[in-house]
C-alpha cells in the first residue's frame, strides 16, 4: 500500500537521478497542449492591460505635475517599450515551448535558478492578494447597490488598525471564492474564459467612457485635464523632462513582473508567430486605451463629485450610490461592479495564480502541479494582508511598486542569454538534467556570471531606490535620475555585462554546443520532435506514461541532422 506521501505525488516523466524530477506541467509543452493562437494572446493581453490597475496609470503621473498630454506621451512610449521587452523575453517559450523556471536554468544554472523562481513566487503571492482585494472592492459595490446601508446592516467588528470593515472583508472572501473555479481550468483550455472575460471587460470600459462623457453636462472636465504645469521644463530630477522619463519607466515597471515570466504563456503558442503578433498588437493598444479612458472618465466625473479626482472605479461607483441611491443608479453600479469582478478574475487568475502555480510546480515537481500550485498561491496570498497594502500607506507598498529595480536586470539576463550567449540554440534535454552532465550545470549548478551581472544591474540604483522608500533620505540628483531610468538601465547593464563575462570566462560545454551545433531552427525542430512524444490531458498521460524520456542529444546528433 502506498504511503500518504506517495498518494500526494503527481504524475512524473522522470525521477531524481541524472534527470531533475519533473511533472507534466514543467516539461516542454507538446503539440496537444499548444492551443494558444493569435486570439488567445490578444484576449490574454486585453485582460492583463485593460483593468483597474492600468486604468489608474494616470493617477500616478498627473499628480507628479505632468499635464494630461505629457502623461499620455509617457504611457504610449512606456507601453511600446514594454511590448518590446515582452516579445524579446517570450522567444524561448514561443520557439522551444519551455516556461520561465526552466528558461532560467540556462541563465542561472540548474540550482541557481531557484533564486529567480522564489522571487517570482513572492510576487505572485503579493499581487494575487492585492488584485483579489481590489476585486473584493468590486463585489462590495455590487452588495452596496443592493443595500446602500451595507455598513449598518453588516456591523463592523474589525479593529481600526486593520484598515478594513467586516463588510469589505466579506466582499473580499466572496471574490476569492468566485475565483476558485477558474483556477481549476488548465492553461491550455482557458480560451473560452478569455473570450468571455475579454468581451465583458472591453465593452464595460467603453460604456463607462461613453456614460462619463455623455452625462458630463455643462460642468465640463475637471482640472485633471490641464495644459499647464508649474514645474520647470528642464534642470534636475524635478523637471518635466526627468519626470517624463520617470513616467515612461514607471509604465514599464507596472507590468515588470508580467514581462519577467512571459515564457510561461508563450510556450502554449500553436506557432511562434501567434505569440509574437498577438503580443505586438494587443499589448500596447489596450494598455494605452485603458489608461486614456481612466484619465477621461476621472476628469469627466470630477466636478460632479465636488471637485475631487476619483481615480478608483469601485470608489467612483460607491460615491455615485451615496450621491443618488435611485434604482437606476444602483442598477448601473451593480452591473459595473459585476463587469469589474469578471475583469479582475480575468487578470488575477492567469496573471498571478497560474504564475505561482508554474513556479511552485517547478520547485516541488514531485508533489505540486500547476493546479495545486495555483490554489496554494490563492490561499496563502492572504498572509500578505492585502487590505493593508491597498488601504494604508506603507513602506512595503513603496518597495513593491519599485521592485522593477530588481526585475529589469533579471529580464535583461534572460534575453541576453537566449539571443546572444546561446545564439537561440537551447539544449532542452540538459535543462532537465540535475548533474554535471548538463551543459547548464556551470559551477556546482550555479552560474556565477548571472549573479555578478545582476548585481551590476541593480546596485547603482540602490541610492535612488532607498530615497524613494525613505523620503527622509537625501541623495544626489544624479542618483535620483539614474533611479528614474531603473528598468531600462538594469535591463541593458545586466544583459551587456552578462555577455561580456561569458566572453571573458566562457562556459566550455555551453560554448561547444552553441558553436558546433546546427542552426537554431534545426536545433528547435529536433528537440520538439523528441519531446512531442508524450501526450497530456487533465493531469495524466494519454500514452507513453510508463516511458522515461531519455533523449540524449549531443553535438554529433545535431550535426547528423543538419
Amino acid at each position: 500500500m502506498p504511503s500518504w506521501t506517495q498518494r500526494l505525488e503527481v504524475p512524473r516523466t522522470s525521477h531524481l537521478n541524472r534527470w531533475i524530477s519533473q511533472n507534466y506541467d514543467i516539461r516542454p509543452i507538446e503539440a496537444a497542449r499548444r492551443t494558444w493562437a493569435f486570439l488567445s494572446y490578444h484576449n490574454y493581453w486585453l485582460l492583463v492591460n485593460t483593468n483597474i490597475s492600468t486604468y489608474l496609470t494616470g493617477s500616478a503621473l498627473i499628480p507628479l505635475g505632468l499635464t494630461w498630454w505629457q502623461a499620455l506621451i509617457c504611457i504610449i512610449l512606456g507601453q511600446l517599450l514594454a511590448m518590446m521587452f515582452v516579445i524579446l523575453n517570450s522567444l524561448p517559450g514561443a520557439y522551444y515551448n519551455i516556461g520561465f523556471p526552466v528558461v532560467n536554468r540556462m541563465v542561472w544554472g540548474m540550482w541557481g535558478s531557484q533564486f529567480v523562481i522564489w522571487n517570482r513566487i513572492f510576487l505572485s503571492l503579493v499581487w494575487y492578494g492585492f488584485t483579489a482585494w481590489i476585486g473584493g472592492e468590486c463585489v462590495y459595490v455590487m452588495l452596496q447597490s443592493w443595500d446602500p446601508n451595507l455598513e449598518i446592516h453588516i456591523p463592523n467588528h474589525m479593529p481600526e488598525d486593520t484598515g478594513m470593515t467586516t463588510a469589505q472583508f466579506v466582499a473580499y472572501i466572496v471574490f476569492s471564492v468566485l475565483s476558485l473555479p477558474v483556477i481549476w481550468i488548465h492553461p491550455h483550455k482557458l480560451q473560452r474564459f478569455f473570450y468571455f472575460a475579454s468581451s465583458v471587460t472591453i465593452i464595460f470600459f467603453f460604456v463607462l467612457l461613453i456614460w462619463a462623457l455623455a452625462t458630463m453636462g455643462s460642468s465640463g472636465f475637471g482640472d485633471t485635464i490641464s495644459d499647464s504645469t508649474g514645474i520647470s521644463q528642464t534642470g534636475g530630477p524635478d523637471s518635466v523632462a526627468w519626470l517624463m522619463v520617470y513616467g515612461i519607466i514607471s509604465t514599464i515597471g507596472s507590468i515588470a513582473a508580467g514581462i519577467l515570466n512571459q515564457n510561461d504563456y508563450a510556450r502554449f503558442a500553436t506557432a511562434p508567430k501567434h505569440a509574437i503578433v498577438g503580443q505586438a498588437l494587443a499589448f500596447p493598444v489596450y494598455g494605452i486605451v485603458c489608461s486614456v479612458i481612466g484619465i477621461l472618465v476621472t476628469a469627466a466625473t470630477q466636478n460632479r463629485l465636488g471637485g475631487e479626482a476619483v481615480w478608483n472605479p469601485p470608489t467612483l461607483f460607491s460615491q455615485l450610490i451615496a450621491q443618488d441611491p435611485s434604482p437606476g443608479t444602483r442598477a448601473g453600479a451593480f452591473f459595473a461592479g459585476l463587469a469589474l469582478v469578471i475583469s479582475q478574475i480575468g487578470v488575477n487568475v492567469p496573471g498571478n495564480a497560474l504564475s505561482g502555480g508554474f513556479d511552485l510546480a517547478a520547485t516541488f515537481p514531485r508533489y505540486i502541479n500547476i493546479r495545486r500550485g495555483a490554489y496554494i498561491t490563492a490561499v496563502f496570498s492572504i498572509i500578505v494582508n492585502p487590505w493593508k497594502l491597498v488601504n494604508t500607506a506603507t513602506v512595503f507598498l513603496t518597495v513593491l511598486s519599485s521592485y522593477s529595480v530588481f526585475l529589469g536586470p533579471m529580464t535583461g539576463l534572460m534575453v541576453a542569454s537566449y539571443l546572444v550567449v546561446s545564439r537561440r540554440k537551447v539544449n532542452v534535454d540538459d535543462l532537465y538534467r540535475g548533474d554535471r552532465t548538463s551543459i547548464y550545470w556551470f559551477t556546482a549548478g550555479f552560474n556565477w556570471r548571472a549573479a555578478v551581472a545582476w548585481i551590476v544591474g541593480f546596485a547603482p540604483l540602490l541610492p535612488g531606490f532607498i530615497a524613494a522608500v525613505n523620503t527622509s533620505t537625501t541623495v544626489s540628483d544624479g542618483a535620483t535620475e539614474l533611479y528614474y531610468m531603473s528598468y531600462l538601465y538594469g535591463f541593458c547593464a545586466s544583459g551587456l555585462f552578462f555577455i561580456v563575462l561569458h566572453r571573458i570566462f566562457p562556459a566550455p560545454s555551453l560554448d561547444t554546443f552553441v558553436r558546433n551545433g546546427g542552426s537554431p531552427t534545426e536545433t528547435r525542430m529536433l528537440y520538439r520532435e523528441k519531446w512531442d512524444d508524450v501526450h497530456y490531458e487533465d493531469g495524466g498521460v494519454i500514452e507513453g506514461a510508463d516511458k522515461q524520456i531519455n533523449a540524449d542529444v549531443n553535438v554529433l546528433d545535431i550535426q547528423d541532422k543538419a
